[in-house]
């Protein structure tokens, strides 16, 4: 009698430890082989040590700042939120001016004394190194923060096109005197936004700035 005949019932044993009709286990740290038979699943490349990983993409319909790969433009402010900013910052510079003025002119229509006009002339004064002192706060947190104290107010913010960065004092100052050609043409440019579609008057083309709503 034969281990190896095939009509022995009693033929050959599998070896010790290995329960029969199951798969050999692999040797620790080896990866098991797949059984003949089964699908073999694709593996995804590996990237090697060391590598810079790729970044994620953007992912579509997000909002994003203007200007950025993949992103579209915020929601830009609208007309009546400019205009409300301008006339509020405005307020803000010239109203102690004319108040002052209104209150200096009265009371030296009623005094005709040099004491009185002197000290309604150091009083006008004062409002007059305010008003430029204001004017220059305003530039200053328009091109550090983008806003206004009456852009803060309306919830409006004025930015670069290219990157959505804040402007810099020195190119808000720009910014305000690029202004003037919204003047030319029966101010023509400080109506543009109404019908452009960012939203621009001219200065804004001018310098690649454009003014979106932040609330």
């Amino acid at each position: 009698m034969s281990f190896g005949d095939p009509n022995n019932p009693y033929g050959q044993q599998p070896p010790q430890g290995q329960p029969g009709g199951y798969p050999q286990q692999a040797p620790q740290g080896v990866p098991p082989q797949p059984q003949y038979g089964y699908p073999q699943q694709p593996q995804p490349p590996q990237q090697p040590y060391g590598y810079p990983q790729q970044p994620m993409p953007p992912m579509p319909g997000m909002p994003g700042m203007p200007g950025m790969p993949g992103m579209g433009l915020p929601p830009l402010a609208h007309w009546g939120q400019r205009v409300g900013a301008y006339l509020l910052d405005l307020l803000i510079i010239v109203g102690p001016m004319y108040l002052v003025g209104f209150i200096t002119g009265a009371a030296s229509s009623s005094s005709s004394s040099s004491s009185g006009s002197g000290g309604l002339n150091i009083l006008g004064l004062i409002t007059l190194l305010y008003a430029i002192g204001m004017g220059f706060f305003q530039l200053y947190k328009e091109g550090s923060t983008g806003q206004t104290i009456g852009k803060k107010a309306l919830g409006i913010s004025v930015l670069r096109e290219a990157d959505g960065r804040t402007l810099g004092f020195g190119f808000a100052f720009v910014r305000k005197l690029a202004h003037f050609l919204d003047s030319i043409a029966c101010y023509l440019g400080f109506l543009w936004p109404l019908w452009d579609q960012k939203k621009q008057t001219f200065a804004d083309k001018v310098c690649s700035t454009v003014v979106i709503k932040v609330k």
